[in-house]
């Protein structure tokens, strides 16, 4: 599809009524909760997954990065394997997806039967993810489109906040199959919520494998991205073995390393929708903003987080300035290449999950050889190196 058709296509399909809008919105964000949720779901079930399975924790700590590393290599090609096709429609199946392969993953016999569930577990969480990160200019008008892309970002700041807890509370009660029994049915209800409030989503226009990796020849784009790297590899490489730092520094036992990481998730909340409004308007200097903070708190956990006041103040601090990162550099992404959002999009959901998996394994390596307070300065230093590409890179210009 052309340009001038692809304009022509959009017109016919404008915006939704400001209610069905938002309604749509939510929608897309229960959807982007559900997938990461349903990726992060053996965090909280290892053991008796383990046990269910006959291998042990570590083994079974595999499903978690099986299905990242599928969505990682996927997502960039999601539109262009779609092609013209409804993205509407598109959605719909791919909750379908999600939601046999929670299915699966329950029903699962042997471990080769659950690493087959989350292969098409990351096939789902990929996909959606890729499509809906760059759908609020097309379900709200332009002065919402900060607050409605903070609140499908949401999404996924809630699920690291209750997603796991709930998935694990499930899997007490009910026993860890239940839990993918139940995040199975929330996938198929969203499918029918989708079908019902979101608007017709034809292809802005054709995309094709050379047109999505060709993006990254806007240095605007790759700029973005490099940025994502070092903000998402820097977070993961620290906040993946945050608690044997926050035991050896503070001395925080077990109960209170719930607490931390509950405050650590709320204020990651706040920061989401406290930064995407302001993203849209200036995406420089908010990531300039969540960069330093981000590096800041990372290096002050070891000096001065030896206290349980001082511990708390530093991953609000954290939270808040992580929790902006996400819907900060989406908009950067697509102010970068506007006419070509779903591109962008799947590339930054790519780079995003191979990201988490590099920071947890750089991460896993310097804590084995050099210690906790190693971990959160290298992670400080990767925080730097993204506050030097967002103040020398190519950015998209200030609004207002």
């Amino acid at each position: 599809m052309s340009n001038a058709a692809g304009a022509r296509a959009l017109e016919r399909t404008p915006h939704p009524s400001p209610v069905r809008g938002w309604l749509a919105v939510v929608t897309v964000a229960l959807g982007t909760f559900t997938v990461v949720t349903s990726e992060m779901l053996p965090v909280g079930l290892l053991s008796p997954m383990g046990g269910g399975l006959g291998v042990t924790e570590g083994t079974a700590g595999l499903t978690l990065t099986i299905t990242g590393l599928v969505a990682a290599v996927t997502a960039p090609f999601v539109p262009a394997l779609v092609g013209r096709a409804d993205r509407r429609a598109v959605l719909v199946a791919l909750m379908a997806l999600l939601g046999a392969a929670n299915l699966l993953s329950a029903w699962s016999p042997t471990f080769a039967v659950m690493v087959a569930a989350r292969v098409l577990v990351g096939l789902g969480m990929g996909g959606v993810w890729a499509l809906a990160a760059g759908l609020a200019p097309r379900l709200v008008p332009e002065r919402s489109v900060g607050s409605a892309t903070s609140v499908i970002f949401a999404g996924i700041a809630v699920a690291s906040v209750l997603g796991v807890p709930v998935g694990a509370y499930i899997g007490a009660l009910s026993g860890w199959r239940a839990a993918f029994v139940v995040f199975a049915a929330l996938a198929l209800a969203l499918c029918v919520a989708m079908a019902l409030l979101l608007p017709r989503l034809p292809a802005e226009r054709g995309a094709r494998l050379s047109g999505v990796t060709g993006l990254l020849a806007n240095p605007k784009v790759a700029t973005g991205l490099a940025v994502a790297v070092f903000l998402v590899t820097a977070h993961f490489a620290a906040y993946t073995y945050v608690r044997p730092v926050l035991e050896g520094t503070a001395g925080i036992g077990a109960g209170l390393i719930g607490t931390m990481l509950l405050v650590y998730g709320l204020a990651g909340v706040v920061g989401n929708f406290a930064a995407g409004p302001r993203a849209v308007r200036a995406p420089r200097s908010t990531l300039l903003v969540l960069g330093a903070a981000l590096g800041c708190a990372v290096l002050l956990v070891p000096l001065i987080g030896v206290t349980v006041l001082a511990t708390g103040l530093l991953m609000v601090v954290w939270g808040l300035a992580y929790g902006g990162v996400s819907v900060s550099v989406q908009t950067w992404m697509m102010r970068s290449a506007p006419e070509e959002r779903e591109g962008v999009s799947s590339l930054f959901v790519g780079v995003f999950n191979g990201s988490i998996a590099l920071g947890a394994l750089i991460g896993g390596f310097v804590l084995d050889g050099a210690g906790g307070t190693a971990v959160m300065w290298l992670a400080a230093a990767l925080a730097l190196g993204a506050l030097l590409i967002t103040l020398f890179g190519r950015a998209p210009g200030r609004i207002g």
